[in-house]
Parts: C-alpha cells; sequence; structure tokens
C-alpha cells in the first residue's frame, strides 16, 4: 500500500494517492484520447490535490476536468455530482514506476 505523491509538470498541482493503484484505466472518449490521461479511479477520500488549477466542464457537463494553468497538465476530474463518490487521477503526474506494468483497462468512452 503506502502513500504515492505526484505533481504536475511545474508543480504547482500536488497530488497524493492513499491507496496504490492495480489497474489503469485508458478513455478513448473525445477529451482523454487528445489529454492522453492514464486514470485511475477512486474515492474522492482516497486522493489529495492541493494547488490551484483550472477547471474544464466537458459535453454532458457530469465532469470537470482539471489543468495546471502554468504548465498545461491534466491532473485530475471531479465528478459535478457529489453524490457520485468517484474521481480520477491522472497517473501519468506520478513516477512511471507506480504505473508502468499495472494491467491497462480500455474505457470506451466514445460510445457514450
Amino acid at each position: 500500500m503506502g502513500e504515492h505523491r505526484g505533481a504536475c509538470h511545474c508543480g504547482r498541482i500536488r497530488l497524493v494517492l492513499r491507496e496504490t493503484p492495480a489497474e489503469v484505466s485508458e478513455c478513448n472518449c473525445s477529451i482523454c484520447r487528445r489529454t492522453a490521461g492514464l486514470w485511475h479511479y477512486c474515492a474522492p477520500g482516497a486522493a489529495e490535490v492541493s494547488g490551484d488549477g483550472i477547471a474544464y466542464r466537458q459535453g454532458d457537463c457530469a465532469l470537470d476536468l482539471w489543468h495546471c494553468p502554468t504548465c498545461g497538465c491534466t491532473t485530475h476530474w471531479t465528478t459535478t455530482d457529489p453524490a457520485y463518490p468517484r474521481m480520477g487521477i491522472n497517473l501519468r503526474m506520478f513516477d512511471p514506476a507506480l504505473w508502468r506494468d499495472l494491467p491497462r483497462r480500455a474505457v470506451d468512452g466514445a460510445s457514450y
């Protein structure tokens, strides 16, 4: 287990995972294929995000996709529904040793 720390390129947005990911998800929706995120889905309490990011609310307005206003890295997403207990953390913000050998799960977000 353990705690894992990551950050955007410039360090303005810092991320902490309180669990070790078991897999990484790759989504093919129009935004994820452009940002090339490798997603770890977790409950909001299993991660901590600090720093001032900018949210982009896409399409159906269900998610806010966050990025750093300085370096532009996409760091995470949050839901716009406070009752939905899930968020996504972009594992590319962490040392590749954390995610390099994890199984990859394809998410067909393009079909939704």
